[in-house]
């Protein structure tokens, strides 16, 4: 098959790869008809996350047609429609039975916080990922759902990931009516954080970006109020100031560590791999929230150190919120939010490659080029 291979720091491209085979009687694997880019990849294309290996398939986000199932497989029919969280996931353990599918304790050897993530370096588990012709799917009866027939495939893949992030978000933020939240970053997690704040009641919405065309986005799709923040001195008080100086009640961080990655970030976090990425955006959140506020996390960091302002967060009596997203978890409430209009993710749609140009769809996105804020993955037929 043809797949997504890393090469190096900045350096994917296609190449031939072995099509999976089942290897457990649950397995499913299943040919791929859509996938994504993720501002979550970007770390891996920068090398800012640690054991990335060469040969590896990135893609957590991805829809396609039944292919084969296991011998166990009971859910799942060859040819069914099927979209995949990003979670790879038991279902039965501990943490599984709870509902939280992002820390499955059965499914990634290598860390005791995070479960498994396809395409997401040895990390997570060393999962081969989704832009790519075919994918192993593990666990077949518990991630992957059938699309619902009257849902498109732009919106279905967007809600792999991209879209439940973002929900979960706000849902993080403990939103009471009335609220002020303001959400740190305008990428698409963000701006479908903005917009779900508002289902959760908010009373003001702010995001704060850098990019004009993501921050045009957030005003006429997620219907916010907006900061530049290269347009201001200080974006703390900037917030502040606009929150008649006492914070806001929440703030999501839908940023973690910066895809750009600068230069003490590359140091400490791709070279000496002390660090798993820049903390600004987190110290904005500590910083701009009010006394006794809520903090909603849902950037992606490295499993290791940053550098937080902790000791602010406990003295300003802050509540931290925050985790990989249990997609699954959202779906039955996304699902009516789609149906009934009230987000329509492909609408955030920006870009559309097949995937032997996937050198230059990462390209793009990186350098933020063209207005790119959300690519998509098209591979050819098998």
């Amino acid at each position: 098959m043809k797949a997504m291979v890393y090469r190096g720091p900045y350096k994917v491209r296609v190449e031939d790869k072995p099509r999976p085979k089942i290897e457990h009687p649950n397995d499913a694997v299943i040919r791929v008809t859509l996938a994504a880019i993720c501002g979550s990849d970007l770390h891996l294309y920068h090398g800012l996350m640690p054991d990335t290996r060469i040969g590896h398939t990135f893609g957590h986000e991805f829809i396609g047609v039944v292919e084969v199932v296991g011998s166990s497989v009971q859910n799942l029919t060859v040819g069914d429609r099927v979209m995949v969280p990003f979670n790879i996931y038991c279902g039965t353990c501990w943490f599984c039975s709870r509902g939280l599918f992002s820390n499955c304790h059965n499914v990634n050897p290598n860390a005791t916080a995070v479960g498994g993530i396809y395409g997401y370096s040895h990390t997570t588990g060393g999962y081969d990922g989704g832009q790519s012709q075919f994918v192993r799917v593990p666990f077949a009866d518990v991630g992957p759902s059938k699309i619902p027939d009257w849902m498109a495939d732009e919106d279905a893949v967007l809600l792999t990931d991209m879209t439940a992030t973002g929900y979960f978000g706000a849902q993080l933020a403990d939103v009471v009516e009335g609220d002020t939240v303001v959400v740190l970053g305008a990428g698409p997690v963000g701006l479908v954080a903005a917009r779900s704040a508002w289902l959760m009641g908010a009373g003001r919405v702010i995001v704060v970006d850098e990019l004009d065309e993501r921050l045009e986005r957030a005003r006429t799709w997620a219907y916010a109020e907006t900061i530049n923040f290269t347009h201001v001195d200080d974006v703390v008080l900037e917030m502040k100031k606009q929150t008649d100086f006492l914070g806001a009640d929440s703030v999501i961080d839908c940023v973690g560590a910066e895809a750009d990655g600068n230069f003490t970030q590359h140091l400490t976090g791709a070279k000496l791999k002390l660090q798993g990425g820049s903390p600004v955006a987190l110290n904005w959140a500590i910083d701009g929230v009010r006394k006794g506020g809520t903090i909603s996390v849902i950037g992606a960091y490295g499993p290791v150190p940053n550098a937080v302002k902790f000791g602010d967060a406990m003295n300003k009596g802050l509540t931290l919120r925050m985790n990989q997203a249990p997609v699954k978890r959202q779906w039955p409430r996304l699902f009516e939010h789609v149906k009934a209009g009230h987000i329509r993710p492909s609408e955030l749609v920006t870009h559309r490659f097949p995937l032997e140009h996937i050198s230059e769809a990462y390209h793009v996105f990186s350098s933020k080029l063209d207005g790119c804020i959300k690519p998509l993955v098209i591979p050819e037929a098998a």
